[in-house]
């Protein structure tokens, strides 16, 4: 989710991309599991009814676009924080022309607009996890060390640590913010070994603990 932001946990605006059919057939994934386009309309249907009628966000709706298969995951694209988004450089060559969808709406919002131009760089949104006081950066192979800099620079305001991601995709795909204070962690053992990361850095930038709960992996 992506959008205006007062405060960790106060948000007005989501954008949202809707799903093309290429999905099923051409989208990159990490595991053989096929892909239910009628479920994954559903469910796509029934979050977006969410984040408009039981959180009342404003919410931009973003065209399907079959010649991007993971469109749909629109989180890759940009990282908000404030009145500022900066438009990554996703990690997936495939992938890079979803930011200029991305990039007109959240122009729209009337945004500060950062463009991450340096070649070298690649961010993933899904390696990045902002805590509502400073940033996680997963190093995997979606996103490297010169994005998370670049991100640093961007969001001068907060602490950026980086974090190891050697056994899934993303850094998010095995943690998120479950509220303030508060992180998700899954129960796999290489989301165990970023748990034990998290706590030590987390303890280190902010001086202070954080609460963590287990869930169950997918």
């Amino acid at each position: 989710m992506a959008g205006l932001m007062n405060g960790f946990g106060c948000f007005t605006h989501a954008v949202v991309r809707g799903i093309p059919q290429s999905l099923a057939r051409e989208a990159l994934r990490s595991g053989s599991l096929e892909v239910d386009l009628l479920k994954a309309q559903e469910e796509h249907d029934e979050y977006v009814s969410v984040l408009k009628h039981r959180l009342g966000l404003e919410v931009i709706e973003l065209p399907a676009d079959e010649t991007l298969p993971d469109c749909v995951f629109v989180e890759d694209a940009a990282v908000v924080c404030g009145d500022t988004a900066l438009i990554t450089r996703p990690g997936a060559e495939s992938r890079r022309k979803e930011t200029e969808a991305m990039k007109k709406a959240l122009i729209e919002l009337d945004l500060n607009i950062v463009e991450m131009a340096d070649e070298s760089a690649t961010l993933d949104g899904g390696d990045v996890l902002f805590t509502g006081r400073e940033f996680f950066v997963g190093l995997s192979k979606r996103t490297n060390q010169r994005g998370a800099e670049i991100l640093a620079d961007t969001f001068k305001d907060y602490a950026v640590s980086t974090i190891p991601v050697l056994d899934r995709l993303h850094l998010k795909s095995f943690c998120s913010m479950a509220g303030p204070g508060l992180i998700a962690i899954g129960s796999s053992e290489p989301a165990q070994k970023v748990l034990k990361i998290q706590k030590n850095q987390f303890i280190r930038v902010t001086g202070s603990a954080v609460y963590f709960t287990l869930e169950v992996d997918q």
